[in-house]
């Protein structure tokens, strides 16, 4: 990479324990047609894999913190104040850019100075081993869409559900002015950092970009328990930073249709596979649902009951990590 002195964009990666997927997330970044004008910032929390190894294979700058110190809204930061970039990329490690134009759709939202980040869309690859029911599938083709309020009254004059649908932020896969990350940075917490930044900016009197165009594969297979504690978490923090309640999957006879009408139309999966994604679809549901009863069930006796809840059931917050799930 050139202008390595002057970069223009600064990715930020959190990583720990990365490489199976370094080797991906890496060169798909020094592919993109801004590599050249692109500085690459790996944050790494205490890995005991090769990640630093693979790490020290390509030209970019390894940050070591310890693994207590990991936050997500803290980590973020340190990111950006070592960033040089006018703007910086938050992303994971195991989030893949689906093409060489990733970047430049991310920079192409900021039509003006009051854009404070564009936040693009992840999306899950055709491939066997990963939820059929979860391949990106577009009806239209993404497009871009852009949110702005003359001031926090306005803004605080939403609905509830408005509020969080709006600020469906995402940091796997967005793109931030640095300066306006300076003057509101991430929140010190251990989860929904993205939500709660757009939240403030949009308070501020800042826009926001959503750009379909810039995506990235990424892909989790959770199991149940995972999916239990990490929908908890959702629900929980929801909840504290929008007021927002969630709601139960019903109609799982039409839902179970819908899952086999859809795995009936993929040639290349096979029989036993379809039946087990088939299963797995439904106990992920169940899963969801639990996560929901358990939220109703503590917020039934109060709200510091409702944070013991979430103590309890996350015992930490759910990490973007890797989950073994075969079909």
């Amino acid at each position: 990479m050139n202008d390595q002195n002057n970069p223009l964009i600064s990715v930020v990666i959190p990583i720990k324990n990365g490489a199976p997927w370094l080797r991906k997330t890496i060169p798909a970044l020094l592919n993109q047609t801004l590599a050249k004008s692109t500085e690459i910032i790996a944050i790494d929390s205490g890995s005991s894999d090769e990640t630093l190894s693979i790490l020290s294979e390509y030209a970019i700058k390894v940050i070591q913190i310890p693994a207590e110190s990991f936050n997500h809204g803290n980590t973020r930061n340190l990111g950006v104040q070592k960033a040089r970039g006018k703007y910086v990329v938050m992303t994971v490690q195991d989030a893949e850019a689906a093409n060489e134009k990733w970047l430049q759709n991310l920079l192409d939202g900021f039509d003006n100075d009051n854009v404070a980040g564009v936040c693009g869309l992840q999306i899950v690859a055709h491939d066997l081993d990963k939820n059929p029911m979860d391949w990106f599938r577009p009806v239209d083709t993404p497009g871009i869409k852009k949110y702005h309020f003359e001031n926090a009254a306005a803004f605080d004059a939403l609905s509830n559900d408005e509020k969080k649908a709006i600020c469906s932020w995402d940091d796997v896969n967005a793109m931030y002015r640095r300066d306006i990350l300076l003057e509101v940075p991430f929140q010190p917490v251990d989860f929904s950092e993205d939500a709660i930044w757009a939240r403030d900016v949009l308070r501020k009197g800042y826009s926001i970009v959503y750009n379909g165009l810039a995506q990235v594969y990424h892909y989790h297979a959770e199991s149940p328990d995972y999916t239990y504690r990490r929908s908890f978490a959702v629900y929980y923090h929801n909840y504290l930073y929008f007021g927002v309640k969630p709601v139960y999957y019903s109609r799982e006879f039409i839902r179970v249709l819908k899952n086999i009408k859809l795995l009936l139309k993929e040639s290349r999966i096979g029989w036993n596979a379809k039946w087990k994604w088939l299963q797995y679809n439904r106990q992920q549901r169940k899963a969801i649902n639990k996560a929901v009863s358990a939220f109703y069930k503590a917020l039934a006796n109060g709200e510091t009951a409702l944070k013991q809840a979430h103590s309890i059931i996350c015992e930490r917050p759910p990490q973007a990590e890797q989950l073994t799930h075969k079909i």
